[in-house]
């Protein structure tokens, strides 16, 4: 309550009482007054005490004690009230609070820490913020922020409330504090002895000793209270005490007379009974003080229902402050004795629990009743309300309980601060398994009934309230896509808990699982082997199906145990969502790892029969499918299983054996991986089959390290899996599966590969094994490989052939590979010559050129050729005519030794593992054919491939290429009589090279010769074949030569000296770097591989354009030290500045002067003069411009009005050219001449600092001419001046007359004639011309004449009024209508004569405002001349002009005409009038950037979306479909229609807003107050007012109107809101300190009330306009993290990425697919194709539209999207063969039509007549075609 008295009133204790009398005497007789005056409402005031419950009161003012206590209710929370509660609960982003009352608020992460402490809290919490500093039962004092409606739940609201102690000790200061006062802290830091403080304000701070009880709690940001023990006044330094049991008993004192303000929620005070009220009491405190205690807060925990006789009055109690109200003075109190003692009331009852013995201990009649509740160790209270005492409704219920009987009570809810329960005694509440949320249990069969029905599914309730959500794919057993009918509103039904967490629950109303018998499985733990139990299907893969449970359990059923029949598909037979029975076959809880099976029976395991997993049988081929070949084993009741994949290791062999094999083909050994139904699931693959260890079926048979052969199952992004015998399975992570981590694993590996796997780790428990793939590891030892090759190369050519004996294969015995035969030249290629047999019409021999040895053929010539090689499915043989494999088989044949001998000798000095140079003959598609020099040239055969490299991309290989190999296998029946090799990894002939390379060092000369010469660099070979490059700047010392490599040619011989030596990267080759220097030759010490960068500002350098772009020229200085040259600073003349590309050609040479140096980056940047007297190497934006200096810039920016020109002198400075420096003489319209991005020739005139440290350029355009006035004292009276209209006022304008120099002109002295509106007749930049009238130089004012006349009205009357004659008829133009008549100023003459209202045509005499306007040309006659008081009178009657006609002259029809112009003219001035009254004066403010922009067209048009319009928007406008469709485009066209004329509207509503703010000019602060007042919504006016404070350096004013706007402006009005605070950005990024985070703390207050997207896109415009390019990416980034499915995010992007020239399109877009929905991708793709076409590289634009018309090849409107850019680049080539191709299409004639019709449209715009009829040809040949 407010006090009677302020602390600073000098009254006594006496004198006090006597004023609070006389108070209550008044109020007493004026309540008899009101008493007697409102009888009639009395009676309707019966209702009245229970709302008086819920308010707050400040009687105190009055004196009248009130009937009720103070409560607080949901309808008196109000923002600024100061609250007492206790944390409940402690989540990541929030804290939940509990409130006086049982009401709950909630506060923000920000708002519960002080944003000083925030980073040090993060540091040292890890990031649980929160948890760290707050407690659950902690007691704190709050602030409310905002009560605002829940947005879930209608009626309910949230209480937002702050813990800063900024808010809370707002008013606190050093003097107001006390010794032994309490007072809240925030831990700043923490020192040895102690912690040091922060109170939430800057004025003074603390220190806290460290206490044993508590130092291991305290973190930085914890809130701690503590006793005020000293103040150190010179230091500001606050000294408390932590003892809690000190805290608890100090009571604040009333020593000085402590202000309403300082009062804290929490402060114990004495206080003493002032008098007892119906629910409470009421109390005083602080001498001049009143609170009330409500009767859940005295002093007793179970009061009874004679409480009033404990507080008798003026008893001293102790009480705390619990809440205060500073709007009403309220203030609460509590004498609980708990909080009393500054802890929270134990909470020993849990909502749920059911008491049957709890006592009554008092009846509130009509309210409730008080219970105590026998809990341990205490009993709680607990208040049943009146409502849920019965579910019916009882009357008299005070007769039905006693206090002192005993009831039976469930527990509701418990209120923390207060202690006290919430119950129920209905019957209904102790009825139902579900209460509460803890009640609720998975798997529970619940009834409950439907509240909400939506697309997403439906809410239903429960009988206690509880509400669940029952998910769509939940409300039946098949799957629907929308709710089934069943489910209406009202209706009650049956369901099960699926589960429950956060009390979030899920139910299902699925019958199968409705009514299932089996055992809930709800837990990892209750998954025991053999459980039978009901889930549902959650996902279907090839391999098997995840099914989930209750509680989130899931598992997994393999393929084998789901029951499908031998090479069926699993999304036949299963489908997600649907409910399956089965039974865990193994369960490891520990791993959350479930194995499941379909099967109602376990499977029968190998034991059951002689075959065991891993053993060898045999099989012949039954049948092959397209997945399977079905195989015969022998064993009655199963069948085996081959894979096509399982026939070889060898990829190509395995799809062509499957082709060819047939039923009745038998395998030899099969090897047995899985059985699965009854079926064996075996492999062919030799790896496997012959494996020299049995393959491991289990964990425990896997030991690292081990290279085990295996097979691929799956490949997913992050890995492959690797399977062995059974389910064994081992996964080798992407690093570990490959060596390059950017390959994609698909492309690397394929399903079903044989592969070699190296076991890294095995964990037993989880039975986990981790492989590698890598080559390295994994590289074959044998030639197992190959071998297969040959052999399985052998069957599938008998395969091929069996069938026919002609094409047997008795050629392969008669040509054996070595021996020599016989063959005709059929012919010959330019790959070589094709041999003929005479035996043998369908065998032919090929010899390589290689193979020639020298020789020519000619066809049909006979040869003789030893045999290399043996393709036996193709029927081939490849031949050589080398004289070393000739000759050594005739040496061969020559020796009387048999054959088998003679073969075992060619390699009888070979053994196997042994080491060999081999050279290639013959390069095959999977194989070498090698010969060995050093064993006679013995042929052998080696894989290019290995298990693990079969998807990789070949080695190559060259003939003649020597090579190392190793013997794995000499030649026999197993081998295919070849001799097996093995490539050796390390290849001798590069180890080689490497050596070569190595012995060339930095310092070493060498002869080179050239290869290549290129603008920038001469390209070398020296040594072996080693190249290197000289660059540029390694020419010639100091790069004095224009051309260093003019004199060179290609092929010229030189020496060079290595500087330098590198690996380059991703490869293993050496980047030699060499130079010619002189210098460097001449040097015989070592080169210097580095260069160092020792370059100071103002260092003259030289160097070579190597790159050029738009702003920049880019210079290398050196081989590893670039520089750049700003366009700005290579010219002032604008014609240089605009070739500024030709002017520097790549090469050319350029010499400039340091002026930035940037060492991390080598990088330089140059300007083409030297920087004067600047010695340091600091970096300053205006260090190489000075004041005087001649500079080139570019126009960024026209201002409005007379502010002027931005001109960009620098890529972050911009200097101002005034208006009055634009042009060298004075000029109507000097901004004419000028537009954006023009580049124009500067004079520096003034260079200055601001206090925030930013630099103001002033500028001039002027070359010549006359000066500019600048300094006062250059003026004299009388002197003729020119000037420009810069303001215009009611009581005149004012001029500028320079850039310094302003001047006023009085109303008076505007005109010689009457001025009627200013605004018209001196719009704002008018020339004029006048006379100065006086000076003042203190105080710089000049006032000046536009009179051409002395101003005396005898002097002016005699010449007016000396050419005019009574009778004259004259010409002019009205200057005014009036009621009694118009004002027409005579031509030829000043004068102004009065038409009265007789005087006028009869039929214009009524309404004369609708007839005349001003400025119209008008006839009249003089009819008297009234010299004396002079004055003109005219007739404008046609009588007047009878007699007259053709009497006037043709100077006066030329007047007329002129006349007219003027008017046109002095229409438009109003509209061109609106930017000096948004920004008075010089000054330019960025934060009405965008309604700058906008004020010529409409005041509040802001567009948030700045990408550019989608064609794709007008695609239905262009399609056929709409075309034809009548009935459609009518529709259509009316609501068009009517949209326009809505926006015609509101355009309407807009100007004439605007042109009420033009006619009524505010000027002052109050004007705007009224329009505000007006117009409180309008965003327009408010930016005025904004404008207008910034205009008189009123920035924090400024910053409080838009504060204003935003609170004032309607919540619908979304826009306008926007527009506000779009100009607040603006303002806070020109005048925050510092800008940037002044503009995030505006940013992110806008999102908490704003649309997050616009908003966003808002800041994101900000940056741009600003080229905070940094800034900007950042933003987007974030953006895209955050609306990842927003396709104009992502379009934003890429306009930045074409804006910036960056090459990283592609790379978005891939991003953008996989983020956006998939119905977007038609409208990102186009409109990145539209943006490449119009701001990127066409061609990428093309292949993004071929990829769309590839997928949607019908789609017209994508063709005429096409076809639109291809027309917009002109190429008619491509246009013509573009349209030829959508004629082309099959299409309806509807949408032909339309394709056709663009395609004449194009031609006839070309003109070409034999293109047009061709069109329409073409267009008749598909009409008769379609017909037919």
């Amino acid at each position: 309550m407010m006090p009677l008295t302020s602390p600073e009133s000098s009254l006594s204790r006496a004198e006090v009482d006597k004023v609070r009398a006389d108070v209550d005497k008044e109020f007493e007789k004026e309540n008899i007054v009101l008493k007697k005056t409102k009888k009639d409402r009395k009676k309707n005031l019966t209702r009245s005490t229970d709302d008086d419950l819920g308010s707050l009161f400040a009687d105190g003012n009055s004196g009248k004690i009130p009937r009720f206590a103070n409560k607080i209710t949901l309808k008196n929370v109000t923002p600024g009230m100061k609250l007492w509660g206790v944390i409940s609960e402690v989540n990541e982003k929030d804290l939940v609070v509990s409130l006086p009352g049982g009401l709950r608020g909630l506060v923000r992460a920000s708002e519960a820490i002080d944003p000083l402490l925030h980073e040090d809290m993060k540091a040292g919490t890890e990031g649980d913020v929160l948890s760290a500093v707050y407690t659950v039962g902690q007691l704190v004092s709050c602030i409310v922020l905002q009560v605002d409606g829940d947005k879930k739940e209608k009626g309910m609201h949230r209480i937002w409330l702050s813990l800063r102690l900024a808010l809370l000790h707002s008013s606190f200061s050093l003097d107001v504090l006390q010794e032994g006062m309490v007072i809240s802290a925030y831990v700043k830091s923490i020192e040895d002895h102690g912690y040091m403080l922060h109170f939430g304000v800057t004025s003074f701070t603390g220190f806290m000793q460290k206490s044993s009880k508590d130092s291991k709690m305290v973190v930085v940001g914890k809130l701690v209270q503590g006793v005020v023990k000293s103040i150190d006044k010179i230091r500001k330094v606050v000294n408390l005490s932590s003892d809690s049991d000190e805290v608890a008993k100090c009571v604040t004192k009333d020593l000085k007379g402590i202000p309403f303000n300082l009062l804290v929620p929490g402060m114990m005070v004495n206080a003493s009974v002032r008098s007892t009220l119906e629910n409470g009491i009421m109390l005083s405190f602080l001498t001049f003080f009143t609170g009330t205690v409500d009767i859940f807060h005295l002093g007793k925990t179970l009061p009874g229902s004679k409480w009033k006789d404990e507080y008798t009055q003026n008893k001293k109690v102790n009480a705390r402050i619990l809440f205060v109200d500073p709007s009403t003075r309220a203030v609460g109190l509590t004498l609980n004795p708990h909080l009393v003692q500054n802890n929270a009331p134990p909470s020993l009852v849990k909502v749920g629990d059911i008491f049957d013995d709890s006592k009554v201990v008092r009846v509130d009649k009509g309210l409730g009743l008080l219970l105590e509740i026998p809990s341990a160790p205490i009993p709680t209270p607990a208040y049943v309300n009146v409502s849920d005492l019965s579910d019916k409704e009882v009357k008299k219920w005070e007769k039905s309980f006693k206090e002192g009987s005993l009831v039976r009570v469930r527990v509701s809810g418990f209120r923390s601060l207060e202690g006290l329960a919430t119950g129920v005694l209905k019957t209904s509440a102790f009825e139902g398994s579900v209460f509460t949320h803890s009640d609720v249990r998975p798997g529970m069969v619940v009834k409950a009934k439907v509240i909400i029905v939506d697309s997403f599914g439906a809410i239903v309730q429960f009988a206690s309230g509880v509400k669940a959500l029952c998910p769509l794919r939940h409300m039946s057993e098949f799957e629907i896509v929308k709710p089934r009918k069943k489910f209406q509103v009202g209706a009650e039904l049956v369901f099960r808990v699926l589960g429950c967490k956060s009390k979030r629950i899920t139910v299902t109303h699925k019958k199968t699982l409705v009514k299932s018998k089996l055992t809930v499985l709800s837990s990892y733990n209750d998954a025991t082997e053999g459980l039978s139990t009901h889930g549902w299907i959650t996902k279907v893969e090839p391999h098997g199906c995840f099914v989930r449970f209750y509680n989130g359990v899931q598992g997994f059923a393999p393929r084998a145990e789901l029951g499908l029949d031998p090479g069926s598909d699993v999304s036949s037979m299963y489908h997600v969502e649907q409910v399956v029975k089965c039974r865990v076959t193994s369960s490891v809880p520990a791993i959350k790892r479930i194995s499941l099976s379909f099967l109602a029976t376990p499977a029968r395991t190998p034991e059951d029969f002689e075959v065991k997993l891993g053993s060898l049988v045999s099989g012949t081929v039954e049948r092959v499918t397209p997945n399977a070949i079905i195989v015969d084993v022998g064993i009655k009741g199963y069948n085996g299983i081959i894979t096509p994949e399982h026939l070889a290791d060898n990829h190509g062999l395995a799809t062509i054996m499957k082709s060819v094999l047939k039923p009745g083909y038998k395998f030899e050994k099969l090897l047995v991986l899985d059985l699965e139904n009854h079926n064996l699931i075996l492999t062919a693959k030799y790896s496997i089959v012959n494996a020299a260890e049995p393959l491991p079926a289990d964990a425990s048979q896997v030991h690292s390290p081990a290279v085990v052969p295996g097979y691929i199952c799956n490949i997913i992004d992050t890995g492959c899996f690797v399977r062995f015998i059974g389910r064994l399975t081992g996964f080798a992570p992407k690093n570990r599966a490959v060596d390059d981590h950017r390959v994609d694993l698909s492309e690397s590996f394929f399903i079903g590969q044989s592969v070699r796997s190296n076991v890294q780790e095995v964990k037993k428990e989880s039975d986990r094994i981790t492989l590698s793939l890598k080559q390295s590891l994994c590289s074959s030892t044998d030639a197992s490989f190959i071998q297969e090759y040959f052999i399985l190369e052998e069957k599938i050519a008998k395969l091929l052939h069996s069938g026919n004996k002609s094409s047997s294969l008795k050629w392969v015995k008669d040509s054996p590979i070595g021996n020599v035969i016989e063959g005709t030249v059929h012919e010959v290629k330019e790959s070589g010559v094709v041999i003929s047999f005479p035996k043998y019409n369908d065998v032919f021999g090929f010899i390589t050129h290689h193979q020639c040895g020298g020789s020519t053929v000619d066809i049909g010539s006979t040869v003789k050729a030893a045999v290399l090689d043996l393709a036996k499915m193709d029927r081939l043989v490849d031949l050589s005519l080398k004289a070393e494999f000739v000759n050594r088989y005739t040496e061969n044949t020559g020796s009387k030794t048999p054959k088998k001998m003679r073969k075992r000798s060619a390699h009888k000095d070979l053994e196997v593992n042994q080491i060999v140079d081999a050279v290639v003959e013959i390069v095959k598609e999977n194989y070498l054919v090698l010969s060995i020099p050093d064993a006679n040239y013995a042929l052998g055969y080696a894989s290019i491939y290995d298990y693990n490299t079969q998807a990789f991309p070949p080695k190559q290989f060259v003939n003649g290429q020597r090579v190392s190999a190793s013997v794995k296998a000499l030649p026999d029946s197993s081998t295919a009589d070849r001799l097996l090799l093995l490539l050796e990894a390390g290849d001798t002939s590069s180890a080689k090279r490497a050596k070569k390379k190595s012995s060339y060092d930095v310092g070493t000369s060498v002869q080179a010769e050239i290869t290549e010469i290129k603008p920038l660099e001469l390209k070398l070979k020296f040594g072996s074949g080693l190249h290197g490059r000289i660059h540029i700047t390694e020419a010639s010392d100091g790069n004095v030569s224009e051309n260093p490599f003019s004199n060179y040619k290609i092929g010229q011989a030189l020496t060079a000296k290595i500087v330098s030596k590198s690996k380059v990267e991703k490869s293993s080759n050496i980047r030699f770097e060499l130079s010619i220097k002189p210098s460097v030759l001449a040097d015989k010490s070592v080169a210097c591989a580095s260069q160092d960068f020792s370059y100071s500002v103002g260092q003259n350098v030289t160097g070579f354009v190597y790159k050029v772009d738009k702003d920049w020229a880019w210079i290398t200085i050196t081989r590893d030290i670039r520089a750049q040259l700003y366009i700005l600073d290579s010219a002032s003349d604008p014609v240089e500045l605009q070739d500024f590309q030709n002017r520097y050609p790549i090469g050319k040479r350029v010499s400039g002067y340091i002026l930035t140096t940037y060492k991390d980056k080598r990088l330089l940047r140059v300007i083409l003069h030297p920087l004067g007297g600047l010695t340091d190497d600091s970096e300053t934006v205006t260090s190489h411009v000075s004041e005087g200096a001649i500079i080139g810039g570019r126009i960024s920016k026209i201002l409005p009005g007379v502010s002027g020109l931005i001109v960009q002198i620098d890529p972050r400075l911009s200097g101002k050219v005034h208006f009055t420096e634009l042009t060298d003489s004075w000029i109507s319209n000097p901004l004419s001449g000028y537009h954006e991005g023009q580049f124009v020739k500067c004079k520096v005139l003034g260079i200055g600092r601001s206090g925030t440290g930013s630099v103001h350029v002033d500028l001039s355009l002027r070359s010549s001419g006359s000066n500019r006035y600048e300094k006062i004292e250059d003026l004299k009276s009388d002197m003729v001046i020119e000037g420009y209209v810069k303001n215009v006022t009611p009581k005149g304008c004012f001029i500028m007359l320079s850039r310094k120099l302003d001047a006023k002109i009085l109303i008076s002295n505007l005109s010689d004639d009457f001025v009627s509106n200013l605004e018209e007749e001196f719009p704002i930049g008018k020339l004029v011309t006048g006379r100065v009238l006086s000076l003042e130089p203190l105080s710089k004012r000049i006032e000046v004449s536009l009179r051409k006349t002395s101003g005396s009205k005898e002097t002016k009357g005699d010449g007016d009024f000396s050419s005019l004659h009574v009778g004259d008829i004259v010409s002019g133009r009205v200057k005014r209508v009036e009621s009694y008549g118009l004002f027409i100023t005579i031509d030829q003459s000043k004068s102004v004569g009065l038409c009265h209202v007789s005087e006028l045509p009869e039929d214009n005499v009524d309404n004369l405002e609708t007839k005349y306007k001003v400025h119209e040309c008008v006839k009249a006659k003089v009819l008297k001349i009234d010299e004396e008081r002079r004055r003109i009178s005219l007739g404008m009657k046609a009588s007047y002009f009878d007699t007259d006609v053709g009497t006037g002259t043709p100077a006066n029809h030329g007047s007329d005409s002129i006349n007219e112009n003027n008017s046109e003219s002095d229409e438009e001035t109003p509209f061109e009038v609106q930017e000096p009254l948004i920004l008075p004066g010089n000054g330019n403010h960025p934060m009405l950037a965008e309604v700058e922009s906008r004020a010529s067209v409409l005041p509040l048009d802001v567009s948030l979306d700045e990408t550019e319009d989608s064609p794709m928007d007008d695609v239905g406008a262009q399609s056929p479909e709409a075309l034809d469709n009548v009935t459609k485009t009518s529709e259509n066209k009316v609501k068009r229609t009517k949209k326009k004329e809505m926006e015609e509207r509101e355009r309407e509503i807009r100007a004439a807003e605007e042109r009420l703010l033009q006619k009524d000019i505010p000027r002052t602060a109050d004007d705007y107050e009224k329009l505000t007042r007006s117009s409180p919504n309008s965003s327009f006016i408010w930016l005025k007012y904004m404008a207008f404070l910034l205009s008189l350096n009123e920035v924090d004013k400024a910053r409080s109107i838009a504060n204003r706007a935003l609170n004032t402006i309607n919540m619908i009005e979304e826009s306008e809101k926007l527009n506000v605070w779009i100009a607040y950005f603006n303002l806070e990024n020109e005048f925050g300190n510092p800008p940037e985070e002044a503009v995030v703390k505006v940013f992110q207050r806008a999102l908490q009330v704003c649309d997050p997207k616009k908003i966003h896109f808002a800041l994101l415009g900000m940056y741009e306009r600003t080229d905070q390019n940094k800034l900007a990416d950042e933003l987007l980034e974030k953006m895209i993290r955050k609306f990842k499915h927003s396709c104009k995010v992502w379009l934003r992007r890429i306009q930045r990425v074409l804006k910036q020239n960056e090459d990283m399109v592609q790379s978005v877009v891939k991003r953008a697919l996989i983020c956006l929905p998939k119905h977007k991708h038609i409208k990102f793709i186009t409109q990145t194709a539209i943006s490449e076409f119009k701001s990127g590289v066409p061609d990428r634009g093309r292949s993004l539209f071929e990829g769309m018309l590839r997928e949607y090849p019908k789609r017209t409107d994508l063709w005429s999207v096409y076809l639109d850019q291809e027309i917009r680049l002109g190429d008619e080539a491509v246009i013509r063969a573009l349209f030829e191709r959508t004629i082309c299409l099959e299409l309806p004639l509807k949408k032909i039509k339309f394709l056709f019709k663009k395609y004449l449209e194009f031609e006839k715009s070309k003109g070409d007549e034999e293109r047009i009829e061709y069109v329409k040809a073409e267009a008749l040949k598909y009409l008769e075609k379609t017909r037919s």
